[in-house]
């Protein structure tokens, strides 16, 4: 069964096209949101999920960065919930541990189907990364994840240092190998992984 999700999203602000593979074996990764660190962390969701990605976004970067951000991680996560159908099979939660240098980040993962995210990260990091990234977004993309992919996400920066880049690329990186364990499928499994029958 083929396990991808494909989702177009047009508002007055942004016109958004994401395609997932959960299986992909080919490491299709094609991003181009015309926020270049938001780009480079997508990227870093697909690498290290294991997923085959392709993401682009024509927003109103005019303005500033977060319609464009907002909007394609909402298409994202309904993306990555499609692409899971009924959820048949899976390992249903995942977590990881993820050291970058200085930085230290736990992510945990329920693919349970009731949003929910707890987000903790220092509140005085450098307010941007490059020119184009607000350091605030990442809290809103992982909450906003959370809320159009149905599931629970808990993300904690453990031990931090000097380096805005580090802190949220650690995150991402956190993120993608706890979605790859989760959504990994039990080949001992039978049905969906639910006392309830349904995720």
């Amino acid at each position: 069964m083929s396990r991808t999700g494909r989702v177009q999203r047009q508002t007055s602000e942004c016109k958004v096209h994401v395609f997932i593979d959960l299986d992909s074996d080919d490491e299709m990764i094609d991003i181009a949101t015309g926020v270049f660190f938001f780009d480079h962390m997508l990227g870093q969701l697909a690498k290290h999920g294991g997923f085959g990605l392709s993401v682009l976004t024509e927003g109103d970067l005019h303005i500033d960065a977060h319609h464009t951000v907002e909007d394609t991680t909402i298409a994202l996560g309904e993306a990555f919930l499609q692409a899971l159908g009924d959820k048949s099979g899976i390992q249903r939660y995942g977590d990881a541990l993820i050291p970058m240098d200085e930085v230290l980040v736990q992510a945990a993962v329920d693919l349970s189907g009731r949003p929910y995210c707890v987000h903790v990260e220092p509140a005085d990091m450098t307010p941007m990364i490059g020119p184009d990234y607000p350091t605030s977004l990442t809290r809103h993309v992982m909450e906003t994840f959370a809320f159009n992919a149905r599931l629970a996400l808990h993300m904690r920066v453990l031990a931090s240092g000097r380096d805005a880049h580090h802190i949220v690329e650690a995150q991402f990186k956190a993120l993608a190998r706890s979605l790859r364990m989760a959504c990994a499928l039990d080949r001992q499994a039978v049905g969906v992984p639910s006392t309830k029958g349904q995720l």
